[in-house]
C-alpha cells in the first residue's frame, strides 16, 4: 500500500513539473535607456507631466505644431485619445488629461 502511494505522488509530482511553465526573466536594455536620456537632453527635459489638463499644457509650454486627429471615443471603455504634437516630443491625452509625454528619438550621437 506504501508503494502505490509513493508512487501516485512521484507520478503526480513529475506531471507538475512538466505542466509548469518555463522560468524567464527581464533584460534591462542600457541602450534604450541612453537613448532615452540623450532624447529628454535633446527636448530640454521640460515636457508636460502626467495629469496636465489640456489647458495648463496649452498655457505653459504653447500651441502645438500639430494637433492629430483623436482617435477612440467609441465606447466608454475607449475614451478619446488625443495627440499634440510639439517640436521634439508628442503628448497624449485621454480625454482633456496628460496620459504620456514621448519624446522623439535623438538623433545620433557624433562619433570622436
Amino acid at each position: 500500500m506504501f508503494v502505490k502511494l509513493v508512487l501516485a505522488t512521484a507520478t503526480g509530482l513529475a506531471a507538475a513539473a512538466l505542466v509548469t511553465p518555463a522560468a524567464h526573466a527581464d533584460t534591462l536594455d542600457t541602450k534604450a535607456a541612453k537613448r532615452h536620456d540623450r532624447a529628454m537632453t535633446h527636448a530640454g527635459g521640460n515636457v508636460p507631466a502626467r495629469g496636465m489638463t489640456m489647458g495648463q499644457v496649452e498655457k505653459r509650454f504653447g500651441a502645438p505644431v500639430e494637433k492629430l486627429a483623436p482617435a477612440g471615443g467609441d465606447t466608454p471603455r475607449h475614451p478619446t485619445i488625443n495627440r499634440w504634437r510639439y517640436d521634439g516630443y508628442t503628448v497624449y491625452f485621454e480625454r482633456n488629461r496628460v496620459l504620456h509625454s514621448v519624446v522623439d528619438e535623438a538623433p545620433p550621437a557624433p562619433k570622436s
